[in-house]
């Protein structure tokens, strides 16, 4: 019998009327008949209370930060009131996902509670990216006699969001023109047109000649002409969630069919794809993110806040890059275990095609192209190359166990203009982005570089 339902005294009272039964029925005494149904009736009518008058509660759970970095450590904050008038001490834990250790135990009422509520305070950290149920809070009720037990769930759990972190890159020459800052400045025509001048508040020390009079007469305050005005530049990041193009062996933990299905390499696309978004966004771009089919990256990631959102900016857009990099998982592939079917190669669409194009092309020369690749095939990297027209800067990372065999797909990406190198998932996220900074002595991709302007005058 399960040690739940009743108490160390509950079951010494059960003993009991046992002896006292075998002890009435050899002495033939009543009285001792008696006092076993007497001690055996009441752990049982206990055991019903606790049952059908258990006290409710309500449960209240936030996380500090909302969504918090691996291996950066969450604060759970708990507040546990309870709506019933039934008093007591209860024994409460909080159920917790296995790596995050033993689950937390605690008395309600706390000590330090307040207007009937108790409060609670502990600590999470992961290792690993991902979404994870943090509780139910489960309860031990017992009677006022402390004969009997019961466990009883009072709470669904909330989602705990583990972003992947990002790593610090150092500056490189890929905003090319644009200057490190992703900043640039656009000169107005000398001549504007009264459509499309731009015109801002007189400072001190603006000269009168520059003051726009039919803005100053429309606005009520002296309007000056703005000479010079700010673009914020784009940047393309192209990230393969194929599971054809990541062969390499599962990582660890991978056997829980709750988070998504991953493998080393992808673990490392996921964190270069989140430092390349923050290292880029921190110099004033804005991105769009896809993947090769051309639709929104993020289409497939059950921790998306937008799914089908595919342009981000400001601080904002960092944080829906980083929660929708939480949960995303490969595709194309079917787990056992898993309620969604699984995607046909003969239904999946068409990878480096059209519709990627047609993406790329409505944003010509707007900004640099970055693809997060697997091991792309030789009809897919043929497919790639012509992108590359369609960037300010192509810049390509191939990630996979084996980059000695991506010689022919790295000559074809360099060919149609991409800078292509193929690494492994030991090489650090800052060593894979030096190989596309020009002013670097001895760079990985001076020779790279000459093909790219060699594929280019051959294209010509």
């Amino acid at each position: 019998m399960r040690r739940h339902l009743f108490t160390k005294r509950g079951w010494g009272l059960l003993v009991a009327a046992g002896v006292c039964l075998l002890a009435a029925g050899i002495m033939g005494r009543r009285d001792l008949l008696t006092l076993s149904v007497l001690l055996a009736v009441l752990p049982l009518i206990s055991l019903a209370g606790v049952r059908l008058l258990k006290p409710s509660f309500t449960v209240y759970r936030e996380f500090d930060p909302e969504s918090v970095e691996t291996g950066a450590t969450a604060t759970v904050k708990l507040a546990v009131a309870r709506s019933g008038s039934i008093s007591g001490t209860t024994l409460m834990e909080e159920k917790l996902p296995s790596r995050f250790g033993q689950s937390p135990a605690f008395r309600f009422p706390a000590r330090s509670s307040t207007g009937g509520t108790s409060r609670y305070e502990y600590h999470l950290r992961s290792g690993r990216r991902g979404q994870y149920v943090i509780g139910p809070v489960t309860a031990e009720f017992t009677d006022p006699f402390g004969l009997s037990l019961h466990r009883h769930t009072i709470d669904d759990g909330d989602v705990l969001t583990v972003t992947p972190a990002a790593v610090e890159l150092p500056p490189t020459g890929l905003a090319g023109a644009r200057g490190n800052d992703g900043m640039t400045a656009t000169r107005i025509r000398a001549n504007p047109s009264e459509d499309d001048v731009m015109t801002r508040e007189y400072r001190h020390g603006d000269p009168m000649r520059r003051v726009h009079w039919a803005a100053t007469a429309r606005h009520g305050t002296l309007m000056v002409r703005q000479e010079e005005s700010v673009t914020t530049p784009e940047a393309t990041i192209i990230l393969d969630q194929r599971f054809a193009a990541f062969p390499d062996g599962p990582v660890a933990g991978q056997a829980d069919p709750d988070q998504p299905i991953s493998s080393r390499c992808f673990e490392w696309t996921v964190v270069a794809t989140m430092s390349i978004s923050a290292h880029l966004m921190e110099r004033n771009y804005s991105l769009r993110c896809l993947d090769p089919a051309g639709e929104p990256a993020f289409r497939r990631s059950p921790s998306a806040p937008e799914p089908e959102s595919e342009e981000y900016s400001g601080a904002a857009g960092l944080q829906g890059i980083a929660d929708s990099l939480a949960a995303i998982g490969l595709t194309g592939q079917h787990r056992p275990g898993m309620r969604e079917a699984s995607t046909g190669q003969d239904h999946a669409p068409a990878v480096f095609a059209d519709p990627l194009m047609d993406k790329l092309s409505a944003h010509r020369m707007r900004g640099p192209l970055i693809a997060l690749l697997g091991k792309p095939t030789f009809s897919e990297a043929r497919a790639l190359a012509a992108g590359a027209g369609y960037g300010a800067n192509a810049f390509a990372m191939l990630v996979t166990d084996r980059p000695d065999d991506c010689h022919e797909a790295l000559d074809i990406l360099r060919l149609g203009g991409w800078r292509a190198v193929a690494l492994s998932p030991s090489t650090s996220v800052q060593e894979a982005w030096r190989n596309f900074d020009d002013d670097l002595p001895g760079s990985a991709t001076a020779p790279a570089a000459v093909d790219v302007r060699r594929g280019a005058e051959v294209a010509r």
